[in-house]
């Protein structure tokens, strides 16, 4: 598969915990960045001429920052650039406070099929502690229009062992969630990144986090609550309905390529893994000279690679799959890592079942250091 990542890298304002490359919007500074944006996509048009673009994915940032005139103008110019079939899945995320009734029904008509809305939790204060802009209802009000101008298909992102967040928090979360019926469910515990305003405020103890085993069983609680409402596990923090699985994440999870657009976003083709100017005035210095505008290129070895399929390719249930691991790099998976095949599988972390070695359910909520462990 083939995908193409576009960034936007705009925000009413940033939330305290994100550490993307985001910065609270100038009107000035998105109608340049969006005049540079298309002259990257059109860099990009005559090199991958031959390729059939599986998925787009609109990422920020917020996209759905953009004014309706902008997305539709963005979105003509990636189909006049690259070759895109009635089938490509096109994402856009959308923070609910940033989309209406008329924005969505923009996003509908310009060709976007999938919505992927942040809403991370359902009790107000939760919201209001972590930055983010909108209440809950205003996010239910946001999802009931999605649907009634035509969306089939959208994800909701949660998050859980947020700040002073108890168990019946995050189950009210999930059950108020599910009860909305959406196809794709992301729920991801908290991550502490060094540089933003919450690991700040965590620094002067203005909170605790939560115990390894409390996460650990809020953890397996989802698992098994989204399984019995309809939504099967697929990747370590991925939750969908049959047929509904996120394919452009995929493509990142199975290393597939990709392109990488926008101030920030990085791409990966052939063999090399390359990342662009995240400073908005660098990124238009280079667009203006006429240059891609790439800040380093890294030419992976097959050590390199392997190495990000044990990384990537683990995180999904379906694992990697030995026959292709095998053609990729002309070695077997469990000749390469012998050993630590041998020692997780006896603990219980790895299994090999038929063609595909995958991580155990004990093995998912430690994976980081399985994955570590086979790359000792």
């Amino acid at each position: 598969m083939f995908g193409v990542y576009i960034h936007i890298p705009f925000c009413v304002k940033k939330c305290k915990y994100c550490d993307f490359n985001s910065f609270k919007m100038n009107l000035c500074d998105k109608k340049r960045y969006l005049d540079d944006l298309k002259k990257e996509i059109k860099m990009y048009s005559g090199e991958c001429a031959d390729r059939i673009v599986d998925t787009i994915f609109f990422g920020g940032g917020t996209p759905s920052i953009l004014s309706c005139d902008e997305i539709e103008s963005l979105m003509k110019c990636v189909k006049d650039s690259f070759n895109i079939s009635d089938d490509t899945e096109i994402t856009m995320e959308c923070n609910p406070g940033t989309i209406d009734r008329k924005k969505l029904e923009t996003i509908k008509r310009s060709g976007i099929n999938r919505l992927s809305i942040g809403l991370q939790a359902v009790q107000n204060h939760h919201l209001s502690y972590i930055g983010r802009i909108h209440t809950y209802e205003e996010f239910e009000k946001n999802f009931k229009e999605a649907r009634s101008v035509g969306f089939d298909n959208i994800n909701i992102d949660l998050m859980f062992a947020l700040p002073n967040q108890t168990e019946d928090d995050w189950k009210e979360s999930l059950e108020k969630v599910v009860g909305l019926n959406p196809e794709h469910i992301s729920a991801y515990s908290l991550i502490m990144e060094e540089g933003t305003e919450l690991f700040d405020m965590y620094e002067r103890e203005e909170f605790e986090l939560m115990d390894e085993d409390r996460d650990i069983e809020m953890y397996e609680y989802t698992i098994n609550y989204l399984k019995n409402n309809g939504y099967n596990q697929y990747e370590i923090s991925n939750y969908s309905k049959e047929g509904k699985e996120c394919r452009h994440n995929i493509i990142y999870w199975q290393c597939d390529n990709y392109l990488g657009l926008g101030a920030g976003a990085a791409g990966y083709l052939a063999r090399d893994r390359y990342t662009n100017e995240s400073n908005l005035n660098s990124y238009h210095k280079k667009i203006e000279s006429g240059k891609k505008p790439i800040i380093s290129v890294e030419n992976l070895s097959d050590e390199e690679m392997m190495e990000e399929m044990v990384f990537m390719g683990l995180r999904m249930n379906s694992g990697i799959n030995r026959i292709d691991f095998k053609n990729r790099f002309g070695v077997e998976f469990c000749d390469k890592y012998k050993k630590q095949v041998e020692d997780l599988a006896e603990r219980g972390l790895l299994s090999v079942v038929e063609e595909n070695i995958k991580l155990t359910q004990k093995g998912r909520e430690i994976s980081n250091s399985v994955f570590l462990e086979i790359l000792s």
